[in-house]
């Protein structure tokens, strides 16, 4: 039995044993994504939906969905796909040369390159970086957007190919990271290596009731400022979906939330208002 030394999780597998993700399996006592080239969703989206406020804004991305997370987040917006493995949805094959192809194909209609997103693309590196390498001769650019969850020794050399990420930084207690199946330390590291390699911005999904104090926002926003107080951060308003109930955030505490953390950051823009 060998560890997957990707996430936070480390899962032990045994050969031909996928992870707890249902994106890697390991073969040959190497842990190897199982959605290489698999593709589930593609939309050219506006940039500012990823969301990215500071990076291209008015272009617009190529954006490639696969499957499988590393988290388990309860309210999961693209449970569909994030929850599931590869015999549970429905994809269609697509090499990185076909996928880039594409991308520059849609040049003209505003596109900038690609973003790999909707579920956790950070699973299928091996496969983001074959883009990137496509991409960046071509002018055109990586986008990420990720949660975060993984370690620095696998996926350090990684980070400069990607010219923008968007991360998740859940909340700021080791307490709600653990019941959504992450690791708060985990991502702190990933977004300050990050910051050092690429474009970063950072989203927070406020769940009322659960991560939404000014406490726990005053203090996400000062260590977030702490890197660097140009990084944007967006709240976004949590709405009930997959396993969860909770109702929306009143949007008066919402921009509360904005304004306390507006006296550490630069920028902070609210979501799903």
């Amino acid at each position: 039995m060998t560890h997957c030394p990707l996430c936070h999780r480390q899962c032990v597998l045994k050969e031909g044993q996928t992870g707890f993700c249902q994106a890697r399996i390991m073969r040959d006592g190497i842990s190897r994504p199982l959605g290489y080239g698999k593709v589930t969703s593609i939309a050219l989206d506006p940039l500012e939906k990823k969301p990215l406020a500071r990076f291209y804004p008015g272009k617009k991305v190529l954006s490639v969905g696969g499957f499988g997370c590393n988290m388990a987040c309860y309210f999961c917006q693209n449970h569909e796909i994030a929850r599931a493995g590869e015999k549970e949805i429905p994809w269609r094959e697509i090499s990185p040369e076909e996928l880039c192809d594409l991308s520059r194909k849609m040049v003209p209609q505003g596109n900038i390159g690609l973003a790999f997103t909707y579920n956790e693309p950070m699973l299928n590196l091996e496969y983001i970086a074959d883009c990137a390498d496509i991409l960046r001769p071509l002018g055109l650019k990586t986008v990420v957007v990720t949660n975060g969850c993984f370690c620095l020794d696998a996926v350090r050399e990684f980070l400069p190919k990607v010219d923008a990420f968007n991360i998740d930084l859940k909340g700021f207690t080791p307490q709600w990271y653990r019941r959504l199946g992450g690791d708060l330390e985990t991502v702190k590291a990933f977004i300050t290596a990050a910051h050092q390699a690429s474009h970063v911005e950072v989203t927070t999904l406020v769940v009322s009731g659960q991560n939404d104090s000014p406490e726990e926002i005053a203090a996400l926003a000062a260590w977030l400022a702490g890197i660097s107080p140009v990084i944007p951060l967006h709240l976004s308003r949590c709405f009930p979906r997959y396993h969860a109930d909770e109702p929306p955030i009143a949007g008066q505490m919402l921009a509360e939330l904005q304004e306390t953390a507006g006296a550490y950051l630069d920028t902070v823009l609210l979501g799903n208002i």
